[in-house]
């Protein structure tokens, strides 16, 4: 009853004035959420989850609508099955937010203290940020994550998730609100809102209005995440692609480094921390090269090699998918079975390589020699640089975080994969005994 209020309202605003009231009431609500306890946090969180759980059907309802609306509007079967929501899918959304629960507070922490010759106490104490929006694509459940991460990081949210799946989200949201009132008749009400338009140029109006919202985390494709940043006059992390790559050195154990390169290219080809670059050292492409090639044709991977891996590979390649690189190649992030070879004098010239075409998402080596190890580790300026793993493992919940609300490859504030200490800020506090400035 009081979202159909509320549209009702809303419907007699023109569209800034709904970003503003939006906005607004976002911005009231988050300093009665940045007040609430961990323990009355975690109570609404429980809470959510056991409501999303307990009115799955409700919720299915909304996302048969979003499907067949999707269906009909000739989406992919990729995007629809990113889209669906099955009872597996609400199970996981529900235990993602017992899981936040279950994660330590991240406000209040103490990050540094110190006491000043003339007795002043310095502490920095992590705060919430105040408004996060989030703008992604597709995936409802993503709904409940970010509205999850931010709520217990003590910060209120607008979600403006795509018009694929409006229906789905709307009810997630109106279901986690009803929970988190019904626990705790204090719940800041506007703590958690959806914008309730599809025009793009809601966006624009939401991210101008810098007196309201802190923070926007785009969550998508290149092209949605540069529409934003390049509109918004709040601040915006951004993961704009995921280039990742994996140099291979003349001093790896090959059989490693054969795991390691399955694993990064085709465990998931379509997610960001995917490596879509293999740099094998030339002292080794002889041996390693077409050893690698052939697990990966046998994966249907298609390669797009240099000229000198192309020469390595050509006579090896007899129906199987083998192409010349272009210089454009090395720019791209395929999220598909197709990766780049190149061939590399040595560690430096790996680095130069990833400084020129990488992402600065993640990017590996695999070596035993600690000396190039170390080389590439403090040259290679990524989110996240690994030596002797995976770039799969760049994911939030990989790291112990519990969850993540995006990678980010910004260098200023969060960097990497952001959980709940990433959607905190901090202040100083003082604490003296009548000290003066002389």
């Amino acid at each position: 009853m009081i979202q159909l209020i509320r549209q009702i309202i809303l419907s007699d605003m023109n569209l800034a004035e709904q970003m503003m009231d939006l906005a607004a009431k976002a911005k009231a609500a988050s300093r009665g959420v940045a007040k609430l306890t961990v323990e009355k946090k975690n109570g609404c969180l429980l809470a959510m989850a056991d409501a999303i759980e307990r009115e799955s059907a409700r919720i299915k309802e909304a996302n048969v609508k979003d499907m067949e609306i999707g269906s009909a509007a000739g989406l992919s079967l990729a995007m629809l099955d990113r889209l669906k929501l099955d009872d597996k899918r609400i199970s996981a959304m529900a235990k993602g937010l017992r899981e936040v629960a279950a994660l330590p507070d991240p406000v209040r922490r103490i990050l540094e203290e110190r006491v000043r010759p003339n007795g002043l106490k310095l502490q920095k104490v992590a705060v919430p940020i105040g408004v996060i929006v989030i703008i992604y694509e597709s995936r409802p459940n993503v709904t409940a994550d970010a509205a999850g991460l931010c709520f217990k990081s003590g910060n209120a949210t607008i979600l403006r998730g795509g018009k694929e799946a409006m229906n789905s989200n709307r009810v997630i949201v109106e279901v986690m609100l009803e929970a988190a009132k019904k626990y705790l008749p204090e719940f800041p009400q506007y703590a958690i809102q959806v914008v309730q338009t599809t025009d793009h140029q809601a966006i624009n109006e939401l991210l101008s209005l810098t007196q309201y919202v802190d923070l926007c985390i785009p969550r998508g494709g290149e092209g949605l995440i540069r529409a934003v940043a390049e509109c918004s006059k709040v601040p915006v992390i951004k993961h704009y692609k995921g280039v990742c790559h994996i140099y291979v050195h003349s001093k790896a154990n090959l059989d490693m480094a054969e795991q390691i390169v399955m694993n990064a290219k085709c465990q998931r080809p379509a997610v960001c921390n995917a490596m879509e670059t293999l740099l094998v050292d030339r002292q080794i492409v002889a041996s390693f090269l077409p050893r690698i090639a052939n697990l990966l044709w046998g994966k249907n991977v298609e390669l797009r090699a240099d000229a000198q891996a192309y020469k390595i590979l050509t006579p090896l390649s007899i129906g199987k998918k083998l192409i010349q690189a272009s210089e454009n190649d090395f720019y791209n992030e395929y999220n598909d079975y197709i990766m780049n070879v190149r061939v590399v004098n040595d560690v430096n010239e790996a680095v130069e390589h990833i400084a020129k075409y990488g992402s600065a998402h993640s990017d590996a080596i695999v070596t035993n020699d600690e000396v190039a190890a170390n080389i590439f580790l403090d040259g290679v300026d990524s989110a996240a640089v690994y030596w002797n793993a995976s770039t799969r493992f760049t994911d939030g919940g990989e790291f112990g975080m519990g969850a993540e609300i995006g990678i980010s490859t910004d260098k200023i504030g969060a960097r990497g994969p952001m959980g709940l200490e990433e959607l905190t800020s901090y202040k100083w506090i003082g604490i003296g005994s009548g000290q003066l400035r002389i």
